[in-house]
């Protein structure tokens, strides 16, 4: 671990049997490995130019889907022309072949799957729908993440994670956000995501789910003293709020015209930094800090409100 963060793996992998778990599909014909085999793509593929012959930059990492289109145009060949149709996809020894639609199977296609020891699978779902779904498991399963200190709530429906320095106070304040309604996902590390080219999902480690360190007290389940409804297995990272020690010599904004950001795996997220020092009501700051947040997401900025009146007052001539 550098800096508190640990390093990020380049390549992840979800086994195929989770998802086969995960969208109640058919087992038709097993790999011999199908118990181990993993998927390392979140891309799919229907391959009806494959089943024709042509194979120029075809990616074998792929599951692979066939729907109405791709049976109907294999039932119009002869079994021959399908033998070398499913021979040419089943060959590149892809990860599976699902057959969706409610389609039946047809033979070759089995014939074939067995051959090369490709797990082929079905599903009675409606091609294009069960085509969104499985990108969307496979892109949340093979997701881009890394692991970081910090605290991450759900604040007025915002997803807030707080980080800073150990010590600072991350857990209290936490604490008492929860003492006034608001979620725990995670508490002193935190697994953030990136499920989409401009959004982060944060989650907590298995190990360490729904509970928390707090100095002087110890560990405690927070379910189990605040109740169910204290807890959230994951939200987006809407916000990140940096607390750290409040230093005379630091000029920090009044007024929010400033804005800043944090990055985390190529995202841009927005970042406020909060001095922590005796008697500062910080539950109360960051609950406003959320709030402030979700109106500027709709277009408000009470600082850019402020100072547009400011200006005309001045052009008016006018005192304020």
């Amino acid at each position: 671990m550098e800096n508190g963060v640990w390093p990020m793996r380049m390549k992840y992998s979800v086994l195929l049997t989770r998802i086969v778990q995960e969208h109640g599909l058919k087992v038709i014909c097993a790999a011999p490995d199908y118990e181990r085999l993993r998927v390392t793509s979140a891309d799919l593929n229907r391959p009806g130019i494959q089943l024709m012959g042509y194979l120029k930059h075809f990616d074998a990492t792929r599951i692979q889907v066939i729907g109405k289109s791709e049976t109907t145009m294999m039932e119009e060949l002869d079994h021959e022309r399908r033998l070398a149709g499913f021979q040419a996809v089943m060959s590149q020894h892809v990860p599976a072949v699902i057959v969706a639609h409610g389609e039946p199977v047809l033979p070759e296609c089995l014939e074939m799957a067995r051959k090369y020891d490709v797990t082929l699978l079905a599903t009675d779902m409606d091609t294009s729908e069960f085509y969104a779904r499985l990108i969307g498991t496979l892109r949340y399963h093979l997701a881009p993440r890394e692991t970081i200190h910090g605290v991450l709530m759900e604040v007025y429906g915002e997803g807030m994670l707080i980080i800073g320095d150990s010590g600072v106070g991350k857990s209290e304040t936490a604490l008492g956000l929860l003492k006034q309604g608001h979620r725990l996902i995670a508490d002193d590390a935190v697994e953030i995501l990136r499920t989409s080219s401009f959004q982060l999902e944060g989650r907590s480690p298995a190990l360490i789910q729904h509970f928390m360190e707090l100095r002087g007290i110890g560990v405690i389940n927070v379910p189990s003293v605040f109740g169910v409804g204290a807890i959230k297995m994951s939200c987006n990272i809407d916000l990140v709020v940096q607390m750290e020690l409040w230093d005379d010599t630091k000029h920090y904004d009044r007024l929010g015209l400033d804005t800043k950001t944090v990055q985390y795996l190529g995202v841009d997220v927005p970042l406020v930094v909060i001095p922590v020092r005796s008697g500062r009501n910080l539950a109360a700051i960051l609950e406003l800090a959320a709030l402030t947040n979700r109106q500027k997401k709709t277009g408000y900025n009470a600082a850019e409100d402020l100072a547009r009146r400011v200006d005309q007052s001045v052009d008016l001539g006018l005192e304020y």
